[in-house]
């Protein structure tokens, strides 16, 4: 079976460090590259593709609200024209950098506030499907499993990645634990080793209340702006490959080939 683990990256900001993205590279088979909307910019996204190429790792854009104050984590409400032209301009940033690389953006996740936005309301997910669709058919597109974003892509037929989070709980609907809750993070290596191979294993997630959904699950999301971040999302590998996981970036598994 395989699987696919993800991380945002070239995030480098007053809010956040991209110090060990250079380690991260070394982890991930699939880097969400900042665009410069909500962090990041010109030289982080050469540095992120450069590493990216040498260690195999697909590329994908990570557009956000044009927000950098708030990293991107402020919901704003935009027209569908302002949100088309949000996506379609981040993607094209990184599609020109990549390109000096001899290298291609090959999917897409929103980030922060869009991405949490448009699990919720299927109006705006479907703006973004059909954005994403309509600058190239071919793209994937890197969505959270159970989601108001993969019900809209899936009507359009797109290539979707269903990813889980390996650091967080989940409510019995589904939607993640709010971070204002005690539990909503996961902390402990190994509970967090645990947490993401039954889920994989099972396809499904794993509540806080022990409730199980099925679902689909190709990529995993880690997270790693610590040291500590980056023995578990370390852990979380390992752990995957030694029961049998197949790790692979997006661009090269099986069903998007």
């Amino acid at each position: 079976m395989e699987i696919n683990i993800n991380c945002d990256l070239g995030e480098k900001s007053k809010h956040h460090s991209n110090k060990y993205d250079p380690d991260l590279l070394e982890i991930v088979n699939s880097a969400n590259v900042a665009c410069g909307y909500h962090a990041g910019d010109e030289q982080t996204m050469n540095e992120v593709i450069q590493i990216s190429k040498k260690n195999g790792v697909s590329i994908g854009a990570h557009p956000s609200f044009n927000d950098p104050e708030n990293f991107g984590r402020s919901r704003i409400n935009l027209s569908e024209g302002e949100i088309k032209k949000l996506i379609i301009d981040q993607y094209e940033i990184l599609q020109k950098i990549a390109s000096d690389h001899d290298e291609n953006v090959t999917h897409i996740k929103p980030h922060g506030a869009l991405n949490n936005m448009a699990c919720e309301d299927i109006n705006l997910a479907n703006i973004l499907a059909k954005t994403i669709y309509s600058i190239n058919k071919d793209l994937i597109y890197l969505v959270p499993t159970g989601s108001k974003m993969e019900i809209a892509a899936k009507k359009l037929n797109m290539k979707i990645a269903c990813e889980i989070f390996a650091d967080r709980s989940y409510e019995d609907d589904g939607n993640l634990v709010s971070r204002k809750k005690p539990h909503a993070l996961i902390t402990d290596p190994e509970e967090a080793k645990k947490h993401v191979l039954t889920m994989v294993q099972n396809q499904a997630l794993n509540c806080y209340s022990g409730k199980k959904i099925p679902c689909e699950i190709d990529s995993v999301c880690i997270h790693g702006d610590n040291i500590s971040s980056l023995a578990t999302a370390r852990s979380i590998k390992e752990n995957l490959k030694e029961n049998g996981l197949v790790l692979k970036s997006l661009s090269s598994m099986s069903k998007f080939n």
